[in-house]
């Protein structure tokens, strides 16, 4: 059995990678990149949600948890899908070069 992580330690390392993806997210300028930032955050928020359920001994964070896993690989296949279609039609991934639908 591993030994038990004190929830400090996971909250930071949480954190980290939520600033990790806010940091790309804001700054990067590829769609694809732009999308994994997203899901950066997403994991994790997800992360934290299953720490603050095992220290609540609560089940409710955990199927939180499930129910945003869902719905980000549903938002992780229209996205590509979209960016797909974008590098199709305008042979860029790059958001400074897009300006489709400001027109």
């Amino acid at each position: 059995m591993l030994p038990a992580v004190e929830p400090w330690v996971i909250l930071s390392f949480c954190s980290a990678i939520f600033l990790v993806g806010l940091f790309g997210l804001l700054v990067r300028r590829n769609i694809i990149v732009i999308l994994m930032s997203i899901e950066l955050m997403l994991n994790a928020v997800n992360l934290t949600f299953v720490t603050f359920s095992g220290q609540l001994a609560d089940l409710a964070g955990q199927m939180s948890v499930f129910f945003i896993i869902t719905v980000a690989a549903a938002e992780s296949a229209v996205g590509l899908g979209l960016v797909i279609a974008l590098y199709r039609t305008l042979k860029t991934v790059d958001t400074d070069q897009i300006q489709m639908l400001r027109d």
